[in-house]
């Protein structure tokens, strides 16, 4: 007896609809089984994980600190992936966009007025999209996978990132501390619940979420983007050029998580430090493939993986998790979600070797 997959003729719409919601049932009994395994009541870290953190206002608030960059850099990584083009490397473009965004606010850190928040912010689009334009020119000039040369770039602006707030940009103040000067006033987001983290980086996530459904749904760059990811030969055909479209993605996705990166540094952070990330860029890939690759699907599946983050802290507080649990469960849901789509996609059968008795 041997497996065989066979592809379905034609794939559950119905399935493929609610797998999102199926691959997060199943991630939460895995991840309870997980916590029983690790020696912990199955039911108290359930609670704890999953539910104590919608319990309060601070943690919902959380939800949408956490889920800000998420959103951000899935929407600019649907936007990609929906034209064929893999950026792996958001979490390198959401650095460099905190460098170039944070070296702004250094460079004006004795200045104030209203105009420095929104530089920082062109500054923070400009380094993601630079950071992005160079697998975008190794592609379209000499082919080169965007898959290798994004992700390689993420460990370069790491170590970029450490060079600087090691060496030039470490607060002289800082008691030798690895970082930078706090940002003042005036280089800081706003506030939107009075006594939260909450900020306006909320905000402009999600309204610019919006703005990348409108793109995608309603106007003619929307179309041609589909096109491209669908069907390379037909957008030749029509006229649609692919390396317009590889620049034009990249770019976007790129400058969308650099301005993630300027809004983590600007908001929550308030300095630049080596840790400005726990990994968004990456965790936004599952977030941007949760979310069906729709700017509008992204939304709550940035909220739920917020909740992975903020219920691994709660956890390891609460009933003494490790912090590697949060890594895990957000690994288990790509998992998941992967097999789940698969078998919607694939139908798995036994199959007698030729001349086995029946």
């Amino acid at each position: 007896m041997r497996l065989s997959v066979e592809p379905r003729a034609e794939p559950s719409r119905l399935l493929w609809t609610a797998t999102p919601l199926l691959a997060l049932a199943f991630t939460m009994a895995i991840a309870t089984a997980l916590f029983a395994a690790l020696g912990h009541n199955a039911g108290q870290s359930f609670m704890a994980f999953f539910v104590s953190p919608l319990t309060s206002l601070n943690g919902l608030t959380e939800l949408g600190v956490k889920g800000a960059p998420l959103l951000m850099i899935a929407a600019g990584l649907a936007i990609a992936f929906r034209a064929g083009v893999s950026n792996i490397g958001a979490e390198g473009q959401l650095i460099m966009g905190a460098v170039a965004g944070g070296g702004v606010a250094l460079a004006c850190w004795d200045l104030s007025g209203p105009w420095i928040l929104p530089l920082m912010m062109l500054a923070g689009i400009a380094g993601g999209m630079a950071w992005a334009a160079i697998p975008a020119f190794l592609r379209v000039r000499f082919a080169v996978s965007e898959i290798l040369t994004s992700l390689m770039l993420t460990y370069v602006a790491s170590l970029f990132l450490n060079l600087l707030v090691y060496g030039p940009w470490r607060d002289p103040e800082g008691m030798n501390f690895p970082q930078s000067r706090l940002f003042n006033d005036d280089e800081t987001l706003g506030i939107l619940v009075d006594g939260t983290r909450l900020h306006t980086g909320t905000a402009i996530a999600l309204g610019l979420t919006l703005v990348a459904w409108f793109v995608m749904t309603r106007t003619l760059t929307g179309f041609r983007i589909r096109t491209v990811g669908a069907s390379p030969a037909a957008a030749r055909y029509a006229g649609f050029g692919t390396d317009r479209t590889i620049w034009l993605t990249l770019l976007a996705s790129g400058g969308l998580a650099g301005l993630a990166g300027l809004i983590e540094v600007a908001g929550p952070i308030g300095q630049i430090i080596p840790e400005i990330t726990p990994g968004y860029g990456f965790t936004a890939i599952i977030v941007a493939f949760l979310g069906r690759l729709h700017p509008l699907g992204i939304i709550p599946a940035a909220l739920v993986v917020a909740l992975s983050y903020i219920g691994g802290e709660n956890a390891q507080v609460l009933v003494g998790l490790p912090k590697a649990v949060t890594g895990v469960v957000q690994g288990l849901l790509l998992f998941v979600l992967l097999a789940s789509d698969f078998l919607v996609r694939y139908r798995l059968k036994l199959v007698r070797p030729a001349g086995a008795a029946a």
